[in-house]
């Protein structure tokens, strides 16, 4: 129960951090549309989707209105996305990049392994599996988008798309490829990104992702290594009161042996 709280706590707080490096770190990436997985190993996962209101509309066939001026806010935005029977934990509030508005949507699934029936992220089929026995497999399959109708959302054929894994123990291997065509690697956090062109996205091109880790969370060795740490440093708090202790009992002793003979 206190590991599964941790987890929470400490994906709450790498949310928090990425968010922020991300919006105000001008020289971190910029994407039109961005999914992020919180992965444990026990197959439960955050998911953090960061969205242009056209990318959301063109990719995952969202019913809202894209225009920058529009009435929509991040209630509308909330409601529609429940409405396809996703779990809703939170929406930012919008914000406005090149002329367009985002949205941060944060999802919990509570197991990746069952069938999907969030409906923005449907266009995924998700896997875990044990690979062998001390590793675990995170296949991820992203298809073809719903293909909302967009009018002027202008794009100028530069924006990417992303999807980002937090790995939540170590990474044994990765099918990372850069757009470069360079291989991928681990960034802060033990995260690793899939890039692709926004539209090669909107023509469908899979994203196949695939990660071979422990079966062993970070969490759970570090969580165990800090009690390690606690109870060996009260142990020597122990050991030390008592050597204390006993040398009080032994000068106490000898000053009334030396109070006798005198």
């Amino acid at each position: 129960m206190f590991a599964r709280f941790a987890t929470r706590v400490l994906i709450a707080m790498a949310i928090a951090a990425t968010s922020a490096c991300s919006a105000w770190n001008p020289f971190a990436a910029h994407y039109e549309y961005e999914e992020q997985v919180y992965l444990t190993v026990d197959g439960r996962a955050t998911i953090v989707v960061d969205a242009s209101l056209p990318a959301l509309v063109a990719l995952r066939g969202v019913a809202i209105d894209p225009a920058s001026f529009a009435s929509i806010d991040r209630d509308g935005v909330r409601r529609v996305i429940e409405a396809g029977g996703c779990r809703v934990d939170s929406v930012s509030r919008l914000w406005t990049r090149s002329g367009r508005r985002f949205a941060q949507v944060q999802i919990t699934l509570d197991d990746v392994r069952q069938p999907q029936t969030c409906g923005l992220l449907a266009w995924s089929s998700y896997a875990l599996t044990a690979s062998a026995p001390d590793e675990i497999e995170y296949r991820q399959l992203v298809g073809a988008p719903a293909a909302g109708a967009v009018a002027a959302a202008g794009w100028n054929g530069t924006e990417l798309v992303a999807f980002k894994l937090h790995a939540p123990s170590r990474v044994r291997y990765q099918n990372v490829k850069l757009l470069d065509g360079s291989d991928g690697s681990v960034e802060r956090g033990n995260i690793f990104t899939w890039e692709q062109r926004l539209s090669d996205r909107l023509a469908g091109k899979p994203v196949t992702i695939d990660v071979r880790m422990d079966a062993t969370s970070i969490l759970h060795t570090t969580l165990w290594l800090f009690a390690g740490a606690f109870a060996a440093a009260v142990l020597l708090l122990v050991v030390v009161i008592w050597m204390i202790v006993r040398r009080g009992r032994r000068l106490v002793a000898g000053q009334k042996r030396n109070a006798g003979q005198a």
